[in-house]
């Protein structure tokens, strides 16, 4: 008899749902749940579709976190088989999306599929929040979902989020928290000008360049017990006209804080500027904030998860708030408690990505379990 849950990730991933779009994903999972008494709500915003499911109306709400979309493919003669034409070899399902994160999205669905079917008389409600704008701008996604469940009155008590969290084996990491990302595009003005005539001109890139060094060599904060010390990257610099005998008249750097909760962006912006200020800087600066740093500690949810794990995998689950961001910031500000767990990170946004075939009806149970540490009262 097939796997469900790998037929289910095979029917997802032949969707090439790359942001915004979510290619019919959706209506697959539609299908699925609303014979199961889900009410599903299509949330459209912008060009981004999202979904809103959810069987039942009491407490606590319980809701199975994730998205759609998809990075690009990458050259597809790179990959060994089609991106989009999901095959199962060597005892691995490939193709975009494999890890992060149809495979989640599927045991989503054969979880409460399982769960439903042993308990129909659950306690609480189940819900589910998908979106087609994570792996993009984020603005049309959660956000919006979350700000359309505040303006309804409905609040999530736990959250899990489908993310690939796992580092050498599913469910050795769960992400209790992430760091904030703040983005500054840093626009350095000069005057243009021969390279032989350095007097008559003014290089941007020669003035930024100390206070480049200090931005890079500063130390933010010493981080804390949740989280690693804040980091400095700069990503992206353009400056000059191509031409070797020319002296540019502007330069742009984007950069990149991700920040603990021991610092706010209020600080970090703070001191940027004085560094820029000190070293005589002529600039222009935009500041992009995609999320303050959430945390969750000492709650149901996680204890939960962690004995899902231990139950169905026999193992130790390590708590982490590493790696780059997520919806779950979206998510947490409510007060909402929020895990991430999935598959293995290994092979996330590369070409050939891929989840071990066992690894999709293993996730499936530990979600199932969640549900029944959180919903099933024992006696």
């Amino acid at each position: 008899m097939p796997d469900k849950t790998l037929e289910l990730a095979k029917q997802l991933i032949e969707r090439p749902s790359q942001t915004p779009r979510d290619e019919g994903c959706q209506e697959i999972m539609i299908k699925r749940l609303a014979p199961l008494g889900f009410r599903c709500e299509r949330l459209p915003f912008g060009d981004v579709e999202n979904l809103w499911a959810v069987r039942g109306s009491a407490k606590p709400l319980v809701v199975f976190a994730g998205h759609t979309d998809v990075v690009p493919s990458g050259p597809r003669d790179a990959w060994k088989s089609d991106p989009y034409q999901p095959e199962v070899r060597d005892g691995h399902l490939y193709g975009r999306g494999a890890a992060d994160m149809k495979s989640s999205l599927a045991a989503f669905v054969t979880a409460i599929e399982d769960f439903l079917a042993k308990h129909p008389q659950h306690q609480g409600a189940i819900g589910l929040l998908i979106t087609s704008d994570e792996e993009g701008p984020a603005v049309h996604g959660t956000v919006k979902v979350m700000e359309w469940l505040g303006k309804q009155g409905i609040r999530i008590d736990h959250c899990i989020v489908g993310e690939p969290s796992c580092v050498k084996t599913l469910g050795d990491t769960i992400k209790i928290g992430r760091r904030g990302s703040l983005t500054g595009r840093l626009f350095v003005h000069g005057k243009q000008g021969h390279v032989a005539y350095p007097h008559l001109a003014n290089n941007p890139i020669h003035k930024l360049a100390p206070a480049l060094a200090e931005l890079a060599a500063t130390v933010w904060d010493q981080g804390n017990a949740d989280f690693p010390p804040t980091s400095f990257q700069v990503s992206n610099i353009h400056g000059g006209t191509g031409a070797e005998n020319v002296i540019p008249g502007r330069l742009e750097v984007v950069f990149n804080f991700r920040f603990s909760t021991a610092v706010t962006d209020a600080e970090l912006r703070r001191r940027v500027e004085e560094i820029l200020g000190r070293h005589g800087v002529e600039h222009q600066l935009q500041w992009i904030l995609s999320g303050h740093p959430f945390l969750t500690r000492g709650t149901a949810l996680i204890e939960s998860v962690r004995r899902a794990v231990k139950d169905e995998l026999g193992i130790e689950t390590e708590a982490s708030t590493s790696g780059g961001t997520s919806d779950g910031r979206f998510i947490a500000p409510t007060g909402t408690e929020v895990v991430e767990l999935g598959p293995l990170n290994r092979t996330i946004h590369q070409i050939d990505e891929c989840i071990a075939v066992e690894d999709l009806g293993r996730l499936a149970r530990v979600y199932r379990r969640i549900l029944e540490n959180l919903l099933v009262r024992t006696a």
